[in-house]
């Protein structure tokens, strides 16, 4: 189990400071999904892969909460298979780490709440980044993705690293393009999820798909039936479920609050510079192409 000293001073998301400016089975039932629309951030859909639109390249070290960039999941679950509301109150900063929390405490008709970000903006081809440390607990899921669908009524394009932390020693990487998945591959985390904060980044261009893990090339795709060809938004999320215990494991109450940790995300376009030392984009000079 993992405790680290940052969670004991969290500030509840309804208190941050803010910039100015303001699945399948798995997103398809988001009612609050379609306000979105009504925010002004959503791109039109493209005809062709290489028309992809894309929100600019930006990092987020999480100093500040910046409501013009994520939108906060609250009041809502994804469906039957999940064992938890959404609430914004599962969602704090605290000394530049973003936590999204899963607690037993009762909400609507789930026993359990848990925590969701995603970003306002669609993205399209280019490097996603994020640093991030998990706890451990069979029967969840702790998410890194991209995704676009049904609920902003466009067909169902993801790309994740997923994990599932029964096995804190691996991540689950995957793709669905148009709904059709099986994509999945379980890569080795060394050390593992919960011991120490991860680098988790994919590249996404028009011709192929890569995943590293700590700067580390862990899968490849370039088979063009498998590779996403709709701008999609970033999400980050943690939560559990009672039903899919062959991929997830048994879920059993941890009796306490568990966390999802993430010290920062970025996306850079491609053919634009590396935004930070530490950047995946700084140390792999194909990825400045714009192919």
């Amino acid at each position: 189990m993992n405790s680290d000293p940052k969670t004991k001073s969290m500030t509840g998301i309804d208190a941050l400071p803010f910039r100015t400016g303001k699945a399948g089975w798995r997103r398809l039932a988001w009612p609050a999904a379609l306000m979105l629309a009504a925010m002004g951030s959503l791109w039109p859909a493209p005809s062709r892969a290489q028309d992809i639109q894309s929100a600019p390249s930006f990092v987020d070290d999480f100093k500040s909460f910046d409501r013009s960039r994520w939108y906060v999941s609250d009041g809502w679950n994804n469906g039957s298979h999940q064992n938890c509301t959404w609430s914004k109150g599962l969602v704090a900063l605290s000394d530049g780490v973003l936590s999204l929390g899963f607690e037993k405490q009762k909400l609507k008709d789930r026993d359990f709440a848990c925590g969701e970000i995603q970003t306002k903006q669609r993205f399209g081809y280019g490097t996603y980044e994020a640093r991030m440390k998990t706890d451990s607990g069979s029967g969840l899921n702790a998410a890194f993705f991209t995704y676009i669908g049904p609920s902003d009524k466009q067909p169902w394009d993801e790309i994740d690293f997923e994990i599932l932390t029964k096995d804190t020693s691996k991540v689950q990487v995957n793709a669905y393009i148009d709904g059709k998945g099986k994509n999945e591959k379980l890569v080795d985390v060394p050390g593992g999820t919960d011991s120490a904060f991860n680098n988790y980044a994919f590249v996404w261009q028009k011709d192929s798909l890569r995943w590293y893990v700590n700067g580390q090339l862990v899968n490849t795709i370039t088979d063009p039936a498998k590779l996403p060809s709709h701008a999609q938004k970033i999400f980050f999320s943690l939560w559990g479920s009672d039903t899919m215990k062959g991929w997830m494991g048994a879920f059993a109450d941890p009796g306490r609050k568990l966390s999802l940790q993430v010290e920062r995300v970025a996306f850079t376009a491609l053919g634009e510079p590396c935004q930070f030392p530490e950047s995946l984009v700084c140390s792999v000079k194909e990825l400045g192409k714009t192919n």
